[in-house]
């Protein structure tokens, strides 16, 4: 049985290490994240950078957004050691996308590194973008990336698999787009929503009868064995002694 156990475990154990070798290549990747928004909402897509060469450092991303399916505006956020630029072109005419009116779309944004900053061999680096009013348009956002190293090389993610077939050696970054809900509400990939004053009385309320109730039990309980003792010393036996005659 043991014997049996022990075979078990090494052939998990071997295909453990199979699957990690075969989706390694995936995790190299540069990729969106997260995958999924909302049509015609707003949100923040990160594109995931991974270094993949074991002697040189990325210095350069840029990302391309569709010209078919415009997206109204890009916003960076600081990232230390390296600098971004937003590049936007107006529209032929305005197109309406829910209650905003877009009149320029984003081009390409381009994140590129100071002097002594890199992604070095074996790193990554998240790049955040806040993109919006998104297309309501497709089911499908895709943003070619460009990366540089600082040795020269240029890799280009800007493949797309046909439906059904592998996925490229080169992918491009997509988002999944999925319908806006029935109320007409786009989703907000940062908002939260906090809980209502109602609720949070309910809440409360429940817990401070959970704690009166565990109270009285613990007085109920600590009663008993206190009464218990009483009893146990009170009835206790007796020893007498007699003594003999000398």
């Amino acid at each position: 049985m043991i014997k049996n156990l022990g075979r078990g475990a090494a052939v998990a154990t071997v295909a453990g290490g199979l699957l990690l070798v075969g989706a390694a290549p995936a995790l190299a990747h540069v990729t969106a994240q997260p995958g999924t928004a909302t049509q015609g909402g707003y949100t923040v897509i990160s594109l995931r950078v991974p270094n993949e060469s074991d002697t040189a450092g990325t210095v350069k991303l840029q990302v391309t957004f569709p010209a078919d399916h415009p997206v109204g505006s890009a916003r960076t956020t600081p990232q230390p050691g390296w600098t971004a630029e937003v590049v936007t072109n107006p529209l032929p005419k305005p197109i309406q996308r829910g209650e905003s009116t877009v009149t320029k779309a984003v081009s390409t944004v381009t994140f590129t590194a100071q002097p002594g900053t890199k992604i070095g061999p074996g790193q990554f680096v998240d790049f955040p973008i806040s993109v919006g009013p998104l297309p309501d348009d497709t089911t499908t956002l895709v943003l070619p990336a460009i990366q540089t190293y600082d040795d020269g090389k240029v890799v280009a993610w800007d493949q797309t698999a046909a439906p059904g077939a592998a996925e490229p050696e080169h992918p491009a970054p997509t988002v999944t787009l999925t319908p806006a809900a029935a109320d007409g509400g786009h989703g907000h990939a940062t908002d939260a929503t906090p809980a209502s004053s109602g609720d949070a009385d309910t809440t409360a309320r429940w817990l401070g009868g959970g704690g009166l109730l565990l109270g009285a039990l613990g007085l109920g309980l600590g009663g008993g064995a206190a009464l218990r003792n009483r009893r146990s010393t009170t009835t206790g036996p007796t020893t007498t002694t007699t003594g003999g005659r000398e």
